[in-house]
């Protein structure tokens, strides 16, 4: 578990479901011409996380960013797959929140298991 959340949960809060960028990340521009070290330190500094109340979203380290969404305000997760995410299991994520609130966040690992962990919390 992610140092962040497991810094940040609340009483009687656990992790119910945790993933991370996918690596196919390495193979951006930005991760060639860095030799793989942003996509290194992005993939290992994000947490994408699903506890018992809410859902905790992290990136970066130093410019940080952080989405929380308690699981009783989010309307629905969708998951937007290509054809080769399907094949390597990796895709984009939309949270949508009631109010209008929209997050996407791309390049997931296991965004299916993402949706359906929310689904049976809720």
């Amino acid at each position: 578990m992610g140092s962040y959340v497991n810094g940040h949960l609340i009483k009687d809060e656990s992790v119910a479901y945790e993933t991370k960028y996918h690596w196919v990340i390495f193979f951006s521009l930005k991760s060639i011409l860095t030799l793989t070290i942003y996509a290194w330190f992005k993939r290992w500094l994000s947490e994408f996380v699903i506890t018992t109340r809410r859902i905790v979203i992290k990136e970066g380290f130093i410019a940080r960013r952080t989405f929380e969404m308690n699981l009783s305000k989010i309307e629905t997760v969708n998951v937007d797959q290509s054809v080769m995410g399907r094949i390597l299991n990796y895709g984009s994520i939309t949270i949508i929140g009631t109010g209008g609130t929209t997050e996407t966040f791309h390049n997931i690992a296991h965004p299916m298991k993402f949706r359906q962990a929310f689904q049976e919390l809720c």
